[in-house]
């Protein structure tokens, strides 16, 4: 194993009716800020607790923020923040209204032009707004660590940073929550967790059973509900409470940095699919799902050991040679994302080797080239692994 720091301060308030709970969470003498995507929490009524929780604490509401979060429209926020003295956020919604609620709360307090945070990576964020979150679509973890992802669209750039000012003071994570959301929603969920999952398994051992185990348990819980979820959103069926309260604690778990404690981690997947969602506009979850299964066809050999581990642990794959196995793990990935149904083609997405060329340019404009645990995907490699995924 190796040397790690685990640092983790977010307070989880998990289950039925705990909106209720931001009475209790929320400072009362805070002046809030209620940040949310689109229309969906005012209609589901969501919002109206939370409004009910805050009680005679002035607030606030600042919507539009889109599914990949842009610099322009969280500027916006910024704006109103500094001209009207919000000292707290409330993120009320997905990974992306929580990623933006971080970058909200570091650019309100930053001297400078608040682009620098991104291109820094938030080295050079020195203290934020206090927030909080209410989850509603389980997926990014987002809510349990002190990562952000930030598009500009006017470039094509969507930049990653991290600081340790940036955790949740707080997340409530109530299931009943997701009853609403569409089939595809649950899908990208399902599939973000699973690969952030295995960005932090799938590299090479290190003697970490702890870590390796309680991967593999989320892996297969994801396996095991997945599948379920898209049946129980049918109109006539009640869904199954104990499976989306399985999926959106398995997805804070997936990225709250304990599986990735003192294990090597691969990132690759991620900052290629980060290019192309900047790009087209694709679900983040969709580009991993593309990404993934020709990434560890390429890394089949750096990845070797952790490949039989994954195939035999998750997949119960014992037959066959070690060749045989690898690609049999690698096949049954893919057919899981298809059975969510993500498809794991560019093609299906309306994309040719054109849109590889420019993927790769932004990877290297970006400095995106030396990525993987052990810094040797460079360009020439993306380009391979989004041709095997043509």
């Amino acid at each position: 194993m190796l040397n790690f720091d685990f640092y983790n301060p977010t307070q989880i308030v998990f289950g039925k009716d705990r909106i209720a709970d931001l009475s209790k969470l929320v400072p009362t003498d805070a002046k809030v800020l209620i940040l949310v995507g689109g229309a969906s929490a005012e209609k589901t009524g969501t919002l109206a607790e939370v409004r009910q929780a805050l009680g005679a604490r002035p607030h606030s509401t600042f919507s539009g923020i889109e599914p990949n979060p842009s610099f322009e429209t969280a500027m916006q926020a910024v704006q109103q923040v500094r001209a009207d003295g919000f000292d707290f956020l409330l993120a009320v919604g997905g990974g992306s209204v929580i990623d933006c609620a971080k970058f909200i709360a570091a650019a309100v307090l930053f001297e400078g032009d608040a682009w620098d945070i991104l291109l820094k990576g938030g080295r050079n964020i020195k203290k934020a707004l206090p927030f909080g979150t209410v989850l509603t679509l389980p997926a990014t973890g987002s809510e349990m660590n002190n990562g952000s992802v930030i598009t500009r669209r006017d470039i094509g750039a969507k930049l990653p940073f991290r600081s340790p000012h940036l955790f949740p003071k707080f997340s409530v994570l109530d299931p009943t929550k997701t009853y609403t959301l569409p089939p595809k929603q649950l899908a990208n969920g399902v599939v973000d967790a699973f690969v952030h999952t295995v960005e932090q398994y799938l590299t090479y051992p290190v003697n970490s059973p702890v870590q390796d185990r309680f991967a593999e348990g989320l892996l297969q819980t994801l396996i095991e509900i997945g599948p379920r979820l898209l049946t129980d959103t049918e109109a006539d069926i009640e869904p199954n409470y104990d499976d989306r309260a399985n999926l959106m604690w398995t997805a804070t778990l997936a990225l709250n940095g304990l599986i990735g404690a003192g294990v090597p981690q691969d990132w690759a997947t991620h900052m290629i699919g980060h290019e192309l969602t900047a790009l087209h506009n694709i679900d983040h979850a969709r580009t991993l799902a593309i990404v993934l299964p020709a990434m560890l066809h390429e890394r089949r050999v750096q990845k070797q050991g952790k490949l039989l581990q994954y195939g035999e642990r998750v997949w119960g794959i014992r037959s066959g040679s070690e060749d045989e196995r690898i690609s049999a793990a690698i096949e049954k990935t893919r057919d899981f994302f298809e059975r969510m149904g993500i498809a794991t083609r560019l093609g299906a997405y309306g994309l040719g080797q054109e849109a590889i060329d420019v993927v790769v340019r932004q990877l290297e404009a970006h400095g995106m080239t030396r990525l993987s645990e052990h810094g040797d995907v460079t360009p020439q490699v993306s380009r391979r692994v989004l041709e095997a995924a043509l």
